[in-house]
């Protein structure tokens, strides 16, 4: 029996694939997108699987749902499915959503060059310009990011000892710097992040418990963002960020880049309403900014925004029948 047809916008942002899929929606139950998304998590997450995993995906793919907005005054609503799970948030996957989604017609704005996002991590305010028919670039202004542990000194089998920093920018990421045991991105090869990552994640959410307060659904370090010098002039930082079991964000990564300015402002070394360009590990930019402050839960937090950029690779159609034993996908790790 067929379980699905699901046609597809596929593309990426600043190297990073993005893949909305805009037929094949379950229907999900909730009166907000975070409840949305664990009613998909419980029923439907062999969606995600066939759509995100091989032999119809890869290693780094992540994509996106549209659904009606569950907020009175919202546009749309967001939700995000990629081969780490399904995310609260994803930067580089609105940008892309956005820019495929007014390009394709499939969202009318109620304000022209905003749009009004309603997603499982809140609200997010999507900017763009569009010229031609194109979306030339999109800034998000994402949800409250904040610095969650800092200076956190963890043992991890193979590695040693590490300080890390763990903020939240929509997801919860472990932030490691350059020291000893680490050299930093320049120093590091793709293969050698790829194997440590996976220890840090592991031994930081054995020894360290990150909730958020105000949803504890979202929970667990999912992200390992890892520092070093950038490879553009005028790059303000680099990073390279791995997530599901074994991807690095070819993207500067926008939650990364929210919660990595969430640490920089609470340390000191980056003031509100300045520019935070945000270098990838193939070398491609964000813009970030420190667009105010606010609290929440007794955290001090800041407003961040990110813009970037996405293009549009192909279309396509995506049968899931179970008669394939492939059909909700795999991973040869």
């Amino acid at each position: 029996m067929n379980k699905g047809t699901f046609f597809c916008i596929d593309g990426h942002t600043c190297g990073n694939p993005v893949r909305l899929v805009t037929s094949g929606h379950p229907q999900l139950q909730g009166a907000t997108m975070s409840d949305k998304r664990q009613h998909f998590l419980a029923e439907y997450d062999w969606i995600r699987r066939a759509l995100m995993f091989e032999p119809r995906g890869h290693d780094m793919m992540s994509g996106s749902f549209l659904y009606p907005p569950t907020t009175a005054d919202g546009d749309v609503a967001i939700l995000f499915i990629e081969t780490s799970g399904c995310l609260p948030m994803c930067g580089h996957g609105t940008i892309g959503t956005v820019t495929f989604a007014l390009q394709q017609g499939l969202v009318t704005p109620k304000e022209p060059g905003r749009l009004r996002l309603d997603t499982p991590a809140g609200r997010v305010d999507a900017y763009y310009s569009m010229r031609d028919g194109k979306v030339e670039w999109v800034k998000l202004f994402n949800v409250p990011a904040f610095l969650a542990h800092r200076n956190e000194v963890i043992s991890v089998p193979g590695i040693g000892e590490l300080q890390v920093d763990i903020a939240y920018g929509g997801n919860f990421y472990v932030i490691v710097e350059p020291q000893g045991n680490f050299k930093g991105t320049h120093a590091t090869s793709a293969a050698e992040l790829l194997a440590m990552s996976p220890k840090v994640r592991d031994a930081v959410n054995a020894q360290i418990a990150c909730v958020h307060p105000l949803d504890p659904t979202v929970c667990g370090a999912s992200h390992v963002l890892w520092t070093g010098d950038p490879k553009q002039p005028d790059s303000s930082a680099a990073n390279a960020v791995f997530y599901g079991d074994k991807a690095i964000d070819r993207s500067p990564c926008g939650t990364g880049t929210s919660a990595r300015m969430a640490q920089l402002f609470a340390k000191g070394a980056l003031q509100s309403g300045q520019d935070f360009i945000h270098e990838s590990y193939i070398g491609s930019q964000f813009i970030g900014r420190i667009e105010g402050t606010t609290e929440i839960a007794g955290h001090s937090a800041i407003l961040p925004s990110i813009q970037g950029w996405a293009r549009v690779t192909g279309h396509n159609c995506i049968t899931v029948d179970d008669d394939d034993p492939y059909a909700f996908g795999f991973q040869v790790l």
